[in-house]
This record gives C-alpha cells, structure tokens and sequence, in this order.
C-alpha cells in the first residue's frame, strides 16, 4: 500500500499517485493536466484523468463532469510582453451547481489538505459553472 497523507478534518488520504502525477507535470512537463477525485469508498485522493503535454485547457474543461466535483490542476503556458517562456499552475475545485450536497460538503472540507500536498500552486479558482472557469479567466489571473 503506497504511504499517504492524511487530510485534515475529512480523513481523506492524497495517494503518492496524486503527489507523484503532480510533480510530473510540474518539473518534467509531461502532463498539461490532472483531475484528482475523491473516492468515498476507500476516503482516498485519486487520479482521475491525466491530459497529455500536447492536450489543452479544453480538453480539461472537458474532463470535468457535469454533475459531479473534481479537483484539477492545469500548467498555463504563455509568452511575456518581453517575450520570455513562463509557466503558472492553476488548482480548479470545481463543484457544479447539478452534483450532490454530500459531494460539494466533501470536496469543500478536503480542498487545503490538496492544496497543501500539491505543492507549487500559483494561482486557484473555485467554480461551479464552466463559464466561472473560462479560458480568459485563466489568461487575466497572470497578466
């Protein structure tokens, strides 16, 4: 069983899995995305999609469901003014208005202890709506 790390107040466990896909993404660039859900039954932190180098916010946004939460996070890359290469990471909790009460309960109270084992987060947006989540969202929050 691969050591994981507790959550605070909810019990959830961030699975090296979790941990591991993040680093990935961060040092190696080989993900532009990951969506981490929670599952009920064993109260672990999951992997539940990983986007490819080549894939994009939309492919993102798509992997969200549309009655259910998720956890993402998306590696923004984009040219400065002065044009210099630079690179943001996003955190979405994203809890749709159509999902259930116990799940938005449940990703509400275990979101910081993501947060806190994800580490590197620049920026983060909560949403409940895609329009609340948009890709000139994204765009605004870094320049």
């Amino acid at each position: 069983m691969a050591m994981a790390f507790k959550m605070a107040t909810t019990g959830m466990r961030v699975t090296e899995e979790c941990k591991n896909s993040f680093m990935e993404m961060k040092w190696k660039k080989v993900h532009r995305f990951i969506v981490y859900k929670i599952d009920e039954g064993s109260k672990r932190m999951t992997v539940d999609k990983v986007g490819g180098a080549g894939e994009g916010y939309d492919e993102m946004a798509a992997a969200l469901p549309n009655d259910d939460c998720r956890y993402a996070v998306f590696d923004f890359d984009f040219v400065t003014v002065d044009n210099c290469r630079k690179s943001k990471i996003f955190f979405i909790a994203w809890s749709p208005t159509a999902s259930r009460i116990r799940a938005k309960v449940l990703y509400a109270t275990s979101k910081d202890g993501l947060r806190r084992a994800l580490d590197g987060i620049h920026y983060e947006l909560q949403a409940t709506d895609p329009a609340e989540m948009g890709f000139d969202i994204i765009k605004d929050r870094v320049e």
